[in-house]
């Protein structure tokens, strides 16, 4: 039975490719393997799935991060540390959603815009630059940097690991991690 007094929702945010979906998953695993309840909010999954058919444009976007915030509100409030990897380009719509959930930790994966079109692992940024997306974040569409994250990440300076373990090592100085899972 697991005994989790808490939930948290951890917002990683950061340019296409910077690295935000690979260290949730690393911060995902080691959560499960110590115990804890824990779901992750994916900005692909979730645009295929939750928010279909919103496009790309400044509102579409907004919706889409109010509807993946609504959702990690439903399940932080219900003690579920709660992994969310979006880009979520526009700093007011954090804040609105920081601000509608009581637990809240952003996290910063920072990595600039040469080395995320270095990476260019879905090959996005080389569509965008070919004219073949519009409103490309980085590209043609701002991302407006946080101003005071809890944790930054910069993954072009350091490992998955390292950057993973400054996020759990977080969770752990604001006592998100103290309940595991217990024995019966």
């Amino acid at each position: 039975m697991i005994q989790q007094e808490c939930g948290v929702t951890v917002w990683f945010t950061g340019l296409s490719g910077a690295g935000k979906t690979t260290i949730c998953q690393f911060v995902e695993k080691e959560l499960w393997t110590q115990g804890y309840r824990v779901e992750v909010l994916d900005g692909d999954a979730v645009r295929q799935n939750l928010c279909k058919g919103l496009g790309f444009s400044k509102e579409d976007r907004e919706e889409n991060i109010r509807r993946i915030g609504f959702v990690a509100h439903l399940l932080t409030r219900n003690n579920v540390i709660v992994l969310v990897s979006t880009i979520s380009p526009y700093r007011e719509i954090r804040e609105q959603v920081r601000q509608s959930i009581q637990s809240f930790i952003e996290v910063y994966v920072n990595a600039s815009l040469e080395v995320c079109e270095q990476r260019d692992v879905k090959g996005l940024y080389k569509k965008a630059r070919a004219g073949e997306i519009k409103h490309f974040t980085g590209i043609d569409d701002p991302y407006e940097i946080p101003l005071s994250p809890e944790v930054e990440c910069k993954t072009n300076q350091e490992s998955i690991a390292q950057s993973a373990n400054k996020v759990l090592k977080k969770l752990e100085e604001l006592g998100y991690m103290v309940a595991k899972v217990n024995d019966l």
